[in-house]
């Protein structure tokens, strides 16, 4: 199976800016007073009020003024952008900063996007790459998954300020591990024994890296988070989770396509966002966890899959059903959504309904 495109097409590829640190936020005048004079936040309202005064504090002076905070509605759903469209203070606004977790700056994204005005991403966790990918991942207004809007560049810069992030709700940068990590697995199989275009090949080698920090520096990170201290190990976990998953994702997904850029794991959480409760008390990264030891127990990569078993085992990351509070009476409902996800469309093998079950099951039993 091959994917290759013409040698001879033209293209281009946007990758994301930014900026990590204790002080990035003196740097926001500078940057981006090249899109205007007028900038509009739009994000999460926990978010919005971490970062408020430090922002204001940081642009005094500067060219740029804000015209208002406004919440981005709860939900990345184009109903949200389409409200945010008609907001006056957002018609009034340059540029917007979209602030917050992956919902609140995704919907920024396709906000500016819609209304093609610049957005700067200012991440307040490290749940995801949402701050630095060419994507919004978009949902139905009662939390269901949609589909991706993907966009031509990733948003023109983004600020990683790492004191709020090592300040938040420890689950944020939990989660965002397994969702990490599941890059490589998800990239390195969808393409398997194919013959890649440069950014392609670029991509699945950029997506190692979404590994091997977690499994060095994960548990250390959880520990430093505990103490609220920016350590190397929670800055080499914000980097991977933020930049360089982001990075693979705008290579992998050039075409606008998702074929390389995810994978059974993610097939495993889309289906489970029709259970309620994982959207009401589970995380993104954290249900993909989950699914990445199904997708090596289907791909039949033992030695792998007891690595990232004991991974998560070490940072109580999903190992079994029961930790996305599901049982096996659900897997008759489960499986065959799964199975029917675009995200398995492209592997090296068809993944089967039987593979899958089995390898739940065979999950549940590992171990006990």
């Amino acid at each position: 199976m091959s994917n290759k495109v013409n040698q001879l097409n033209n293209y281009s590829i946007t990758l994301p800016a930014y900026s990590v640190g204790d002080n990035v936020y003196s740097l926001v005048g500078d940057i981006c007073c090249l899109s205007g004079k007028h900038a509009v936040v739009v994000g999460g309202k926990t978010a919005m009020s971490k970062i408020k005064d430090v922002l204001l504090k940081n642009l005094e002076g500067s060219p740029i003024t804000i015209t208002d905070f406004v919440w981005y509605g709860g939900e990345a759903s184009y109903e949200n952008v389409n409200m945010l469209a008609d907001n006056s203070s957002v018609q009034q606004a340059d540029m917007i900063f979209a602030v917050g977790g992956g919902k609140a700056l995704d919907t920024g994204k396709a906000l500016g996007d819609k209304i093609n005005k610049d957005v700067y991403t200012f991440p307040t966790i490290a749940s995801n790459c949402a701050a630095t990918t060419a994507v919004s991942i978009m949902y139905n207004p009662d939390g269901t998954f949609l589909g991706p809007n993907f966009f031509s560049a990733p948003a023109k810069h983004a600020f990683i300020y790492t004191p709020v992030i090592v300040n938040a709700p420890k689950r944020y940068m939990w989660a965002g591990m397994g969702d990490t990590y599941a890059k490589y697995f998800e990239a390195e199989m969808s393409a398997r024994g194919e013959d890649l275009v440069h950014y392609h090949w670029l991509g699945k080698t950029v997506s190692e890296m979404c590994v091997e920090p977690i499994l060095k520096y994960g548990k250390q990170a959880m520990e430093q988070v505990d103490k609220g201290e920016v350590g190397e190990a929670v800055e080499q976990v914000i980097l991977a989770v933020v930049v360089t998953t982001g990075i693979a994702s705008i290579l992998l997904t050039n075409e606008h396509i998702i074929d390389y850029n995810t994978g059974l794991a993610h097939a495993v959480f889309y289906s489970l966002t029709s259970w309620h409760h994982i959207e009401e008390r589970h995380l993104h990264g954290e249900v993909v966890a989950y699914g990445v030891l199904v997708l090596l127990l289907v791909d039949n990569n033992m030695q792998m899959f007891e690595r990232m078993y004991d991974f998560n085992k070490s940072v109580k990351l999903p190992v079994c059903l029961g930790d996305i509070e599901m049982n096996r009476d659900d897997l008759e409902k489960l499986v065959p959504m799964v199975c029917n996800m675009k995200d398995i469309d492209h592997n090296p093998y068809k993944i089967t309904e039987n593979m899958v079950i089995d390898a739940m099951l065979k999950l549940e039993n590992y171990n006990n």
